[in-house]
């Protein structure tokens, strides 16, 4: 087989001119093609009058050697990559220990699905709910504020992810096409067969959780066994070696080789490992509003005339801006036709994040307008962002009314240095609620400051960005780690042995496809380990 790269087409071509194309591209007739296939479509919105398909395309011809002597020089056209996934091993029938996994978010989910297909028989513990009932507390709180500590948008089966837009495409270099196992387990599990071709790939809240729950019960059937509600309180480590874990009710279990796969938002757990002398360190994230407009305003700036267009769906955007002040702002997980949702997982916090169904059809759009931080901003020890965070999480708590609502302003307001007392055209998604006010101390000034900044050069890149009645809602605090757990070339602690830090938590990945393929990483790791150690 050969692929084409970067085939470009006009957005409403048919079949027979993709099929001419491809015959013009390797310049063939049409007796010389066998088949082709699409490996990735995109779209090139660069020119809203001449949207194109760009296409990544997999042919079967004739004579193969010929066409590609014919163009070697061309980077367009190579042989097609062999992306079948491979285990590096399978577990011995006399396997003695197996392998634990902390927390079952896509990076946990992973671990633990590699490690039962080969054999190895993970146990799983999660100190959240099974999906359906953490979707249930999940709804209490949005709906009636009655807010559960363990069972949150943070914690339970599936992770932060199941609440999101479930977006399935990364920036990480994957020389080994673990992306493409991910996507085909996704596939298995009940996801569109289209995330394998298209270039944004998503799948929405209400898909992931059947799709979660067909991945658990492939793990049990091969073997696994999973607990909920089963929160690691301490792990023991002798002389730099983990031996096993306690849990909060008292159970122990024992294993040499424990995976640490416990989200951004495992607070209690940092604080644990730290305590236990495990090497940490901070790291940058980000802090930020959630900004939310009419949908249809980002497809008329995006699309044009071809807005709404099938082919083309809810329109996303990716801006940033480097401000006079020295600090950059970014939109973050950007959410086409969703909400924002309440995402605390610690009572007396407002956090906020974006989700988004498989249809992408609420009427606003929504994204995070986020301003980098280093630990400069927080210097101390390694947990000092875990603070910095929980500052501001508990600042936008007091500032909505102290009952879960978020504080809110008017993008017009906010520029202006003014309270907001009325919604617009623009109005809310968050439940419980919105209550407005000013926002100018929900965040440090630095950040209020290079926001404020910011809009405005985004509305020149997206006309009515900064419109009046668009809605910024506080604040958005987990845009990933603030720790990195540091680990060696075996995935492993660097100072404590048989530890795996994984995932975003550990500092490691970020979203659900980096977290999925971190686990796939951080489970050949730990086969490889246990097999070569006994």
């Amino acid at each position: 087989m050969l692929r084409i790269t970067e085939l470009k087409l006009p957005l409403n071509h048919s079949g027979a001119e993709l099929t001419a194309a491809i015959l013009e591209r390797l310049a063939i007739s049409p007796a010389q093609l066998n088949s082709h296939s699409v490996f990735r479509q995109a779209f090139d919105a660069r020119k809203r009058s001449d949207i194109l398909l760009v296409y990544t395309l997999d042919v079967d011809v004739a004579d193969e050697a010929d066409v590609l002597a014919r163009f070697q020089d061309d980077p367009h056209i190579l042989p097609t990559p062999d992306t079948t996934y491979r285990f590096v091993t399978q577990a011995p029938q006399n396997l003695q220990e197996r392998p634990i996994v902390i927390g079952m978010g896509p990076c946990g989910l992973f671990v633990g699905l590699i490690l039962a297909q080969m054999g190895f028989k993970p146990l799983i513990l999660e100190r959240g709910k099974e999906v359906r009932e953490r979707t249930k507390d999940t709804f209490g709180l949005w709906r009636k504020r009655v807010f559960n500590p363990e069972s949150n948008v943070q914690f339970g089966e599936g992770g932060a992810g199941t609440f999101s837009d479930g977006k399935l495409y990364t920036q990480i270099k994957d020389p080994n096409h673990y992306g493409r196992k991910v996507l085909t387990e996704f596939v298995k599990a009940g996801a569109p067969p289209e995330i394998l071709h298209v270039s944004k790939p998503h799948i929405g809240t209400y898909r992931l959780v059947p799709m979660v729950e067909h991945i658990r019960a492939s793990i049990e059937a091969l073997g696994g066994e999973i607990r909920f509600q089963s929160r690691v309180e301490d792990v023991e480590i002798v002389d730099g070696q983990v031996q096993g874990v306690t849990l909060a009710g008292g159970e122990t279990f024992t294993s040499r080789h424990i995976v640490f796969a416990v989200g951004h938002s495992a607070r209690d757990t940092f604080k644990m490992l730290y305590e236990r002398g495990v090497y940490m360190e901070a790291k940058p994230f980000s802090v930020g509003f959630r900004i939310e407009h009419p949908q249809s305003l980002i497809d008329a700036c995006r699309f044009g005339s071809f807005a709404g267009h099938p082919l083309l769906g809810a329109a996303d955007y990716k801006l940033v801006h480097h401000c006079q002040n020295g600090r950059s702002v970014y939109s973050f997980c950007m959410c086409p036709g969703g909400t924002v949702v309440a995402a605390t997982s610690e009572a007396g916090h407002v956090v906020t994040n974006g989700m988004s169904q498989y249809s992408r059809n609420e009427r606003n759009a929504n994204s995070g307008i986020v301003v980098g931080i280093t630990p400069a901003d927080y210097p101390g020890h390694p947990l000092a962002g875990i603070d910095f965070q929980s500052q501001w999480e508990q600042r936008a708590f007091v500032l909505g009314g102290a009952g879960y609502d978020a504080p809110g302003q008017l993008v017009g307001d906010f520029l202006a240095g003014q309270a907001s007392t009325t919604f617009g055209s623009v109005l809310p998604s968050y439940t419980p609620g919105v209550q407005l006010g000013d926002l100018s101390t929900a965040l440090p000034d630095y950040a209020i400051t290079a926001i404020r900044e910011a809009l405005p050069a985004f509305d020149k890149k997206i006309k009515g960005f900064a419109m009046h009645d668009a809605v910024l809602t506080g604040v958005e605090t987990r845009t990933s780690s603030p720790i990195r757990i540091k680990r060696n070339e075996q995935y492993q602690s660097i100072n404590t042995q048989g530890l795996y830090p994984a995932g975003e938590g550990a500092g490691y990945a970020g979203g659900i496809l980096s977290a999925a393929v971190d686990g796939i990483k951080v489970a050949e790791a730990v086969a490889l380990a246990m097999i070569n150690n006994g």
